[in-house]
Parts: C-alpha cells; structure tokens; sequence
C-alpha cells in the first residue's frame, strides 16, 4: 500500500458518507464496492487523489482517503484486544522507541503494537514478537502482513514461552522490552538478562492488583530503576457553534502503564524517600 500520492491498485482506502459512516475498501481495478446507496467502482477511485469525492450509481457520495495507522489498528481482525492509539503513542514515546533499536515485545496480541513498533525502528532495527498462544499469533502475524503488503524483513514473530527466550536466541541483547502479559512479574529475572543496561522496560497490565504486583515486582528485583505508572485518558469534543460540547462517549481506562529503565550490573540506586504514614 502507498501511503502517499494518487490512490493505486491495492491501497486500503476509507470511505465516509454523510452521516460519518466509515466504510473499507481495497482497491482492485474492475471491481465494484456494493453499498444501500449504490455501487461505488474501484476505477473511479484508482488515480485519483486522496481527498476526493466519489459518487455512487445512486447519487451517493462518499469521501475518500487512505487508512491512516489509526484506521488499520481499530478496524483490523481481532484475536486478544489491540492496544488502542492512545497507549501506543505512550508507549512509543515514552518507551524512547529509535530508528534501529533492538525491541522485544511479549504478547503480540493481534499485532497492534507490532505494527507501531516496526514503523518506528525502522529496516534497519529489529523487532522481536513473543507470544504464547499460537491463535494470537496468527492474527498478528495477518495484520502486520496486511498491513505492510508483505512480512517486514526486520520482523521476527515467534512461538515461544518468554522465560525461556536467551541472548543467544535473540543475537544478543534488546535496547528495549515490552511486556502485555497477564502476569508480567514472573519474567522479570528474564528482562533484566536480555535488556542491556540503560534499556527501558514498559509493562502494559489492566487492573490495579496488576499494576500492584507490576510495580512492586520490579522494585524487588533491585535491578532497575524507581517504576513510573500511569494511565492516559482521551475524551473528544464535538465542535458545532454555540453547541460546543464534550462527546457523551470517551476512550477512558484501557491499562496502566509501566516503565523503568535497566540499572548497571551491581549497582544499589538511591532509595526513594517516601511521605512517612500516618
């Protein structure tokens, strides 16, 4: 798919009526996209630029533009729920995720997060996607494929249970983890012998015992730095005049998120002085 440019052969391609529905396409020269309102030829689209209108065989017309990331991500086939846009961009922010990193991610879900991460490092890094059930992975690996037009050469998905992964099976060690696993804590002795020293650790958990034994886990292992945790929480406005207002419906709690950085071999950090209780 192209991500710019006149609409071509292949592109993934959304089109919105005039009530905001959105409705996906793949663009095939010949075919036709069948709506209640008409039908809509792949040929009227295929050349043109995005950001036309397209009108139906019954005077409908639609709106057109490529998927955006964002559209693939919500609208992408599903076996473990995807990581929403609003915590990827955490993650890949926050998670310090460069141009050639070495990044290890445990739980590929339905490729969500995978997808973010590939774009970010780039060919010239590496992105490993451990995941225990092999249902999810095949989702994964679908979605990234689809999404991509092929398998990133920079991509190794793997089968695996992640205590048993080693620097020798990953080349060497990761500039970067990321764990979305129901209990992240059992692996932390395994991200402190892959994670290279100053490598940061992001851990995705959905509830609060989760984030408890999260937090506390990586306290104890004493090889990483004092955790951050928080939450994001998005909420859109509908903009209409004097109607101006808050949208009844909002992206609120989806996970906490986790992140510490991995401290040098035998170094005791200063210890975080807290409020006494009273």
């Amino acid at each position: 798919m192209a991500y710019s440019g006149p609409f071509q052969a292949g592109d993934r391609v959304q089109l919105t009526d005039a009530k905001r529905r959105h409705f996906t396409i793949v663009l095939r020269p010949g075919e036709v996209f069948h709506t209640h309102r008409g039908q809509v030829a792949h040929d009227d689209l295929i050349g043109r630029d995005e950001g036309s209108v397209v009108r139906s065989s019954l005077g409908a017309d639609y709106l057109a533009f490529r998927h955006l990331m964002v559209d693939h991500v919500l609208s992408m086939p599903r076996g473990a729920a995807v990581i929403y846009p609003k915590d990827l961009g955490q993650i890949l922010i926050e998670g310090d995720i460069f141009p050639g990193a070495r990044v290890l991610e445990a739980g590929a879900g339905s490729g969500a997060l995978s997808i973010a991460l590939l774009r970010a490092v780039g060919e010239h890094g590496r992105v490993f996607s451990v995941e225990v059930r092999d249902d999810h992975l095949a989702y994964a690996i679908d979605n990234v494929e689809q999404y991509f037009g092929t398998r990133p050469e920079w991509w190794e998905p793997k089968l695996a249970d992640f205590g048993q992964l080693t620097r020798d099976g990953l080349g060497g060690p990761v500039d970067r983890v990321l764990l979305d696993m129901v209990e992240p804590w059992h692996f932390f002795d395994t991200v402190c012998d892959l994670l290279l020293p100053g490598g940061v650790i992001m851990v995705y958990v959905a509830t609060v015992p989760q984030l408890m034994n999260t937090v506390e886990g990586l306290r104890e292992t004493g090889h990483f730095s004092e955790p951050r945790a928080w939450e994001s929480l998005v909420r859109g406005w509908r903009v209409e005049g004097l109607a101006t207002r808050p949208e009844h419906r909002m992206n609120a709690h989806t996970a906490f998120l986790v992140q510490a950085r991995r401290l040098a071999d035998g170094v005791t950090p200063p210890q975080p002085q807290r409020p006494a209780r009273r």
